[in-house]
């Protein structure tokens, strides 16, 4: 069983280097194309657009990216819908591929501290995986392979993912809109981004306090 676990894990970090190589060697998209493309597809276009960005995403191609370029060539509105339809379905990918090849490995291993983290991190809300999702950490698809590897749910996870990467995704959907027709943006609709630096720095500030109370309980209680 051990054993098997490794090899899964092994397998798990064969994948993400696999990623990591083909984002360094990829040629770059003639994005001159990519208008073309989409006039093309027709009717088609709006799930071309949901399984491609979904596919990136687990191929760990920065969401940032993704989403600018969606908006240049969907609209703020769709295009934030589309990358956000895209990351739910990335992370749940993600997600079981990580639970599928890397929980078992962690599980038998973590000891101590780590092991208080994973606990931490299956006793999760929904607001707990929008503060680490909002925390430079890493990449979105990073991120939902990680959390294959602990013990978290389900449910919040990827309700979490969702709330935490909407405010980004129509502010980058905007600016790529703003772009391509300047003239057409509505500024108003970059507001979300900033929400989301603001809801940062909150969600930020409430877990740093949470562990401090943490630690000073585990100190009392050490005492006592």
């Amino acid at each position: 069983m051990r054993q098997r676990s490794v090899v899964r894990f092994g397998a798990l970090l064969a994948v993400l280097g696999l990623f990591g190589l083909a984002l360094l060697l990829a040629p770059t998209p003639d994005l001159h194309e990519m208008p073309r493309l989409v006039d093309r597809l027709g009717p088609f276009a709006p799930v071309a657009a949901v399984l491609v960005c979904a596919v990136l995403l687990v191929a760990l191609v920065p969401r940032t990216l993704i989403t600018v370029a969606w908006g240049a060539l969907f609209g703020p509105v769709q295009g934030a819908g589309y990358t956000l339809l895209a990351a739910l379905l990335a992370a749940a990918v993600g997600f079981a591929i990580g639970r599928g090849l890397g929980r078992d490995f962690v599980a038998e291993r973590v000891r101590g501290r780590l092991a208080r983290l994973d606990g931490w991190f299956a006793r999760q809300s929904v607001l707990g995986v929008i503060t680490v999702r909002l925390l430079p950490v890493g990449g979105f698809g990073l991120v939902s392979y990680g959390y294959g590897t602990t013990g978290a749910r389900w449910t919040p996870f990827l309700l979490g993912s969702v709330l935490a990467t909407a405010p980004s995704a129509i502010g980058y959907a905007a600016i790529g809109a703003a772009v391509v027709a300047p003239d057409r943006i509505n500024w108003l609709a970059v507001a979300p981004a900033g929400l989301g630096l603001i809801a940062t720095a909150v969600l930020a500030t409430r877990w740093l306090r949470t562990e401090r109370h943490l630690r000073a309980a585990r100190r009392t209680a050490d005492v006592s």
